[in-house]
C-alpha cells in the first residue's frame, strides 16, 4: 500500500474553467480527495500533459528511456504509434515497445500499426495484415489503430484497408488518420470511413475543412514538420475537437521541452488557459478512453505542479501517486534492454551510387529534382539543369543539387539515386538508417566518396546516423532496430547534438538535417520522394 501525501497548490479546474486553493490528498494511486483551501502556495496542480501522436522511436531511445526525459517537461502519457519499429521487426517490435515501456511508471498508450509495409513502392522489413491487426487490436495493450496512412486504399474502398478499419470499429477504438493535404469531397469520404484524427494539416483551410466533417486535429510541432505556427487559432476557435502533438522528436529536443512548451507558446499567443489545457491534457484522455484519468476525486494520481500558466515550468510530476520527476530531476531508472533488429545487406562502393543521364528522369536536359522545405514533410518536383562529369550527373555544391541514395538494408539489392535542394552542403555527407517508412538506409552528400564512406559507417553499426567531413567521421549508433539506442538519453541527446551540429557545419541551414533526411523516403506525403525501388511520384502515386 502506498503511503498517503499531500500536495498543496492552486487547483485548475479545466472542464469547470476555475482555478482555486486545495490540497490533494493522495492514497494507493488515486486522488482520494480535493480539499478547498483557504490558502495555497502560488504553483499550480493540473492533469499532466499527453503527446497525442507521437513514434517513441524518433527520439532514437527506447521507450523507458524517452519516459526518464518527458517526465521532467510534466508529460504523463502518449498516444505512441510504434509503426517505425513495426516496419522493422513486424509484430515482434510493437510487443518490445509494449514490454519495454510497462517496465517504467509512465503511460505509454501504443497502437495497432495499419500500413506495414506504408505502401509496395519501398521495401520494408516486415508486413502486418488484416487478420493480424484485428489480433492486435484485441490486445488490451493496444488502444487505437495508428495512423492510416494509406489514404488511396480508403477512397478507392481496397479490401485489406477497409478490413482493418473495421477491426478497430469492431474493438471499439478508434482510427487514427494521416492524409496531407486532402479537401473537400476526399477528405469527407476519408473521414466517413470511420477515421477520427489527423495531425498533417498544414493549413488553416484543410483543417478547418476537416473539422467540417467531423474530424479532430491535432496540432503538430515536432523536431521536423512544424504546424504551430499556422494552425494554434484552432485551440480557442474549436477547444473540443484539437489535441497536441509532436509526432516526431529528437533526443536532443525532449531533452528541453514536450506539450509543456506548446502551451507556453500558445499563452503568449493570448489564447484562453483553459482551451489551451483542455487539447493539451483532457482532449486525448476523452478521445482515445484512456484510463489515466482527469485529476479529479477517486481519479489515478497522475498530475503535475508547475510554477506559473506561462512557461509552465514543471516542479513535480506525478504518475499513478508516484512522483516520477522533481526540479529537473527525473527518477525514472534506466532499463538494461535487449536488442533487435533487421539488418542483412553489404558495405557499397563509388562505382554502385553513380548514374547516367538516360537512366535518371530527364526531360528537355533538365533532371527531376527534390525540393525539400524547412519545417515540412511535403516536398516540392524541380526540374534542372544537370551538372555531368564523364557522363554521369553529380551534385552540384555550388547550385546546392545534392546527390540522395536509398540503400536497401534488408537483402542485397542496388542502390537507387536521385538529386535534393535545400540540404546547403558544402563538402561530406550524412547517412541515416531512420528513414521513414521502411527505415532503409538513406544518404545525401557532396561526392560519392563521402556518401559512400556515410553510408558505409552506418552499416558497419547495423544501423544509426552518420557524418562524414573531409577526413573526420562522426556515427551514432542505433542498434535497436536500426532506430534506438537503449543508452543513457542524456547520452543519446548529447552525441547526437554533436552529429547534428557537424551536420550544420557542412552548410546546412536547416534546423534538423537528420530528421528532414529522415521523411524524403517518406512516399505517403507528396510531392517528390526516393525510396530503394526508385523514385516516387507522390501526386500519381506511382514510380517515375
Amino acid at each position: 500500500m502506498n503511503s498517503a501525501i499531500q500536495v498543496k497548490g492552486q487547483y485548475v479546474d479545466i472542464i469547470g474553467k476555475k482555478i482555486y486553493p486545495a490540497a490533494l490528498h493522495i492514497q494507493d494511486g488515486y486522488i482520494q480527495q480535493i480539499e478547498l483551501l483557504e490558502d495555497a502556495p502560488m504553483q499550480y496542480i493540473l492533469p499532466g500533459f499527453i503527446d497525442s501522436h507521437v513514434h517513441i522511436e524518433s527520439s532514437m531511445l527506447i521507450p523507458s528511456a524517452f519516459a526518464q526525459l518527458a517526465v521532467l517537461h510534466g508529460t504523463i502519457g502518449t498516444i505512441s504509434d510504434p509503426h517505425e519499429i513495426a516496419n522493422v521487426c513486424g509484430i515482434e517490435g510493437v510487443h518490445y515497445m509494449i514490454e519495454n515501456g510497462k517496465k517504467v511508471p509512465f503511460h505509454f498508450f501504443f497502437g495497432a500499426p495499419s500500413c506495414v509495409p506504408a505502401t509496395i513502392f519501398e521495401t520494408a522489413g516486415a508486413s502486418i495484415n488484416s487478420q493480424e491487426v484485428a489480433t492486435l487490436l484485441a490486445n488490451k495493450d493496444i488502444y487505437y489503430l495508428s495512423e492510416m496512412m494509406n489514404f488511396p486504399g480508403v477512397l478507392f474502398n481496397d479490401e485489406e484497408v477497409m478490413k482493418k478499419i473495421k477491426a478497430a470499429h469492431a474493438a471499439g477504438k478508434p482510427v487514427d488518420g494521416h492524409a496531407p493535404g486532402l479537401m473537400g469531397d476526399d477528405a469527407k469520404t476519408y473521414i466517413e470511413a470511420g477515421i477520427s484524427t489527423d495531425h498533417e494539416c498544414f493549413t488553416i483551410e484543410e483543417a478547418v475543412d476537416k473539422l467540417s466533417y467531423g474530424m479532430k486535429i491535432l496540432i503538430r510541432e515536432g523536431s521536423a514538420a512544424k504546424n504551430f505556427e499556422a494552425l494554434y487559432e484552432l485551440i480557442d476557435d474549436h477547444p473540443n475537437s484539437v489535441m497536441l502533438c509532436s509526432d516526431d522528436k529528437h533526443p536532443d529536443s525532449l531533452v528541453i521541452g514536450h506539450i509543456n512548451q506548446l502551451c507556453a507558446r500558445a499563452v503568449a499567443k493570448g489564447l484562453n488557459i483553459f482551451n489551451i489545457l483542455k487539447t493539451a491534457c483532457i482532449n486525448p484522455v476523452l478521445h482515445y478512453k484512456l484510463p489515466t484519468g482527469l485529476a479529479r476525486e477517486k481519479d489515478p494520481a497522475n498530475f503535475i505542479v508547475v510554477e506559473d500558466l506561462v512557461n509552465f515550468k514543471v516542479e513535480q510530476t506525478y504518475i499513478n501517486g508516484e512522483k516520477v520527476a522533481e526540479k529537473g530531476q527525473s527518477f525514472i531508472k534506466s532499463i538494461d534492454e535487449k536488442i533487435i533488429n533487421q539488418f542483412d545487406t553489404s558495405l557499397i562502393n563509388e562505382s554502385s551510387i553513380q548514374i547516367k543521364v538516360e537512366d535518371y528522369p530527364n526531360k528537355e536536359n533538365a533532371i527531376a529534382v527534390i525540393e525539400a522545405i524547412d519545417g515540412q514533410l511535403i516536398t516540392n518536383c524541380l526540374w534542372e539543369e544537370a551538372s555531368l562529369k564523364d557522363g554521369n550527373i553529380v551534385s552540384n555544391a555550388e547550385k546546392d543539387i545534392l546527390k540522395m541514395v536509398v540503400y536497401n538494408r534488408y537483402h542485397q539489392a542496388s542502390p537507387k539515386m536521385a538529386f535534393i535542394k535545400n540540404f546547403g552542403f558544402k563538402r561530406g555527407a550524412i547517412a541515416s538508417t531512420v528513414a521513414h517508412d521502411s527505415h532503409n538506409i538513406i544518404a545525401v552528400g557532396v561526392d560519392d566518396k563521402s556518401i559512400v564512406e556515410a553510408i558505409n559507417a552506418v552499416i558497419k553499426e547495423k544501423g544509426g546516423i552518420s557524418c562524414t567531413d573531409t577526413n573526420y567521421l562522426e556515427v551514432l549508433g542505433l542498434p535497436v532496430a536500426g532506430l534506438m539506442s537503449k543508452d543513457d538519453p542524456y547520452k543519446v541527446a548529447a552525441s547526437y547534438s554533436n552529429i547534428d551540429s557537424m551536420a550544420k557545419s557542412l552548410g546546412s541551414s536547416l534546423g534538423s538535417p537528420f530528421m528532414t533526411l529522415s521523411f524524403m523516403a517518406l512516399l505517403v506525403i507528396p510531392h517528390l520522394k526516393l525510396s530503394d525501388k526508385g523514385l516516387f511520384d507522390g501526386d500519381r502515386f506511382k514510380l517515375f
